[in-house]
């Protein structure tokens, strides 16, 4: 496993934890933390051994408290438009990263850190998490996809309000407007996200990697497109001896025993 500097990377059974590992400037997301998530998620994606992954911020503070200030605000214009796109290609990655990837929200999700979580397929908060887009009161707007997740995730009304007022919201309002999955004690956030790991991976590998790209892709196209390729899909599934293995276990009144060739 590649060595990071501003991340850990611990893998268990079939789950994989990525840490972001800055906690002094609450995990803020500077260009090296961006790489190096970049190369974590591609060097994950492509591992056979990897049915999950979470993410996560170090302490208990932050989950990732916002893109990096410090490193901002000398760019110019260019540099920042640069600087936006890089950070919607990580996260893009993340997004489709061939597996599911869980969010463990320890504390502030803001700005950056909120765009991050979005990103992930699901987010798992902590009782003391926050959530908001405060770049307004920086003079900036947010820039890594905020402001197509958002209103994707919560509708447009309520992203319009959280992104025009700067404010944060708890981890109960954030699962109110959907926002978060679920909210759970800070001292249960990282086993329950490791067993909602612990479901999936022991489902079909081959259905939740279509059912994942099935979603993704088919909320960016029109109905009947969409509906097409959900049947291609779903014809494709009939490919794979997960198939047969599940519905002969359903016939014959057993647990599974799904392959995990892809």
């Amino acid at each position: 496993m590649m060595t990071f500097t501003n991340l850990l990377i611990a893998k268990s059974r079939s789950t994989a934890v990525v840490t972001v590992n800055r906690p002094k400037v609450l995990n803020a997301l500077d260009a090296r933390t961006l790489q190096e998530l970049e190369k974590a998620f591609v060097l994950l994606g492509n591992d056979s051994e990897v049915d999950v992954i979470i993410l996560t911020g170090a302490g208990d503070k932050a989950f990732v408290a916002g893109a990096d200030i410090t490193f901002m605000k000398d760019l110019d214009a260019l540099a920042a438009r640069e600087f936006a796109l890089f950070a919607q290609r990580v996260l893009s990655r993340i997004e489709n990263t061939q597996q599911p990837v869980i969010a463990a929200v320890n504390g502030y999700a803001l700005g950056g850190g909120c765009e991050l979580a979005m990103a992930c397929d699901i987010r798992i908060a902590s009782e003391t998490a926050k959530f908001g887009q405060p770049e307004v009161g920086l003079g900036i707007i947010p820039g890594f996809a905020g402001t197509q997740r958002l209103p994707r995730l919560v509708g447009k009304g309520l992203a319009k309000e959280i992104i025009f007022t700067g404010e944060f919201i708890d981890a109960r309002e954030a699962w109110r407007i959907g926002l978060v999955n679920r909210v759970v004690p800070p001292e249960q956030l990282m086993e329950s996200a490791r067993q909602m790991a612990d479901k999936i991976a022991a489902r079909s590998r081959v259905a939740v990697r279509l059912a994942k790209q099935a979603l993704n892709e088919g909320l960016e196209m029109d109905s009947d497109r969409a509906y097409a390729h959900e049947a291609n899909l779903f014809g494709l599934c009939f490919t794979s001896a997960d198939q047969k293995e599940g519905m002969a276990a359903f016939l014959e009144k057993r647990a599974p025993r799904f392959g995990k060739i892809t």
